[in-house]
């Protein structure tokens, strides 16, 4: 057995070296001037084609020194993208064609989540990349993007939440705030939120997350580029990508916080990863990491408490705050036969390639189903299986344990934001 893994693992570090050996090669051209193009900052930008928007190029040495750009691409139409590296010194611009590999979750959808792979020079250290449908042109005045995780840092925070997409206005204000200190209960220190649209009621209460430190915002506005629907999946409506380019910036979450925090959470602002066994998260990934070492992805169950099934208990209402009130609901749907229930995770972020929404595509890691016993996903939402009658829900009051904390944190971060006035 122990022969059998050993060569297992061998032929997954050749696969792994085999894909990125198709890469080309960087060749040099000179240039009259230096790069003079400006540096564009923005969360997506559309090249001059119109057709291939670019998010942001990583650095990533994890199999060999290349850069990836994270991107989204019409995936039957883009074929050649060049990369351009300006060298710090000099006029030497070095082009690099870049290898595309178009992420296989797309869903139907014509356009697709996408690395663009390009070879990093190897006599000099570009700061900042370009990118061209074709290898001519004045490469010197093409927009410069920053290359990200050049520099590294141990000190990791624990705990990332990613948090894509926020849009429709949004106005769960109630359920957000409650999320938010469930989250910081648990012991998260950053929650990345990928924000499209919201209410101003909701602003303010990101501004608040935003000074205390917990929140940060990428803004995500994929609508003025691209048709979006707000379905994971193709139904021929002429939309262009799904779910607010709900896959790109998950990818892009990863990448980010790759050298800023030891795990991050994929899920949904209305889901909690949610400990049946163990006090807070990082009890919990302590333990199941010492028992699966070489695990890099752990797989939670996703259980439904739907929002239109209330208990009398006594909790407070907050009736004056607009959105839904978890600790009103702790009935959760039985699952379903033949109906697989989806899952989230808690990831190493540098043991991760690409990930979709529901599962990691690519890993250098393995990844690994949590049993529910040991934790599962409280989503609190529109009920799955509306037509079951109250006596079918089973009775889950797992997150009551953190009544008396959460609804005094609830309270205190209400009266800051002059939602709430006395004592309850």
């Amino acid at each position: 057995m122990c022969l059998v893994a050993f060569a297992c693992m061998l032929m997954l570090s050749y696969l792994r070296t085999q894909k990125y050996s198709s890469l080309p090669k960087t060749v040099m051209r000179k240039s009259k001037g230096f790069c003079t193009g400006g540096i564009v900052n923005n969360s997506i930008s559309a090249l001059s084609d119109n057709k291939t928007f670019v998010i942001a190029p990583y650095f990533d040495n994890r199999v060999k020194k290349l850069i990836r750009v994270i991107a989204i691409v019409p995936h039957e139409e883009v074929k050649d993208v060049y990369c351009l590296f300006c060298c710090p010194a000099g006029d030497d611009i070095y082009i690099s064609k870049a290898l595309i590999n178009v992420h296989e979750d797309r869903f139907g959808f014509p356009y697709a989540v996408t690395d663009l792979l390009c070879m990093e020079p190897t006599d000099c250290h570009p700061q900042y990349i370009s990118l061209n449908r074709f290898p001519q042109g004045n490469a010197g005045l093409l927009p410069r993007f920053e290359i990200q995780n050049r520099k590294t840092t141990n000190s990791l925070v624990d705990f990332t939440v990613c948090i894509s997409t926020m849009f429709g206005d949004y106005n769960n204000v109630l359920q957000f705030i409650q999320s938010m200190e469930m989250y910081k209960l648990l012991g998260v220190q950053k929650v990345v939120i990928y924000k499209n649209s919201c209410s101003q009621l909701m602003e303010k209460v990101l501004e608040f997350y935003m000074a205390e430190g917990t929140v940060e915002i990428v803004l995500w506005p994929i609508t003025a580029y691209l048709s979006v629907s707000t379905e994971w999946f193709y139904n021929h409506d002429g939309s262009q990508i799904g779910y607010y380019g709900q896959i790109a910036a998950l990818n892009d979450c990863i990448y980010r916080n790759m050298y800023r925090s030891r795990y991050v959470l994929l899920n949904d602002i209305d889901e909690i990863i949610l400990p049946n066994r163990y006090p807070d998260w990082k009890t919990m990934m302590q333990d199941l990491q010492d028992q699966n070492p070489e695990v890099g992805i752990f797989l939670f169950e996703n259980h439904v408490f739907p929002n239109t099934v209330f208990t009398s208990a006594d909790v407070p209402s907050w009736s004056a705050v607009p959105g839904v009130n978890i600790l009103q609901h702790v009935l959760r749907e039985p699952d379903r036969k033949e109906v697989i229930n989806p899952q989230k995770m808690i990831v190493n972020p540098r043991k991760v390639v690409q990930t979709s929404v529901h599962s990691v595509l690519q890993a250098f890691g393995e990844s690994i189903d949590v049993p529910m016993e040991v934790a599962i996903v409280y989503h609190c939402r529109t009920p799955f299986q509306p037509d079951l009658p109250r006596e079918s829900l089973i009775r889950d009051t797992t997150l009551w344990r953190f009544n008396s904390l959460l609804i005094s944190r609830v309270n205190q971060v209400l009266r800051k934001i002059l939602l709430l006035k006395g004592k309850r």
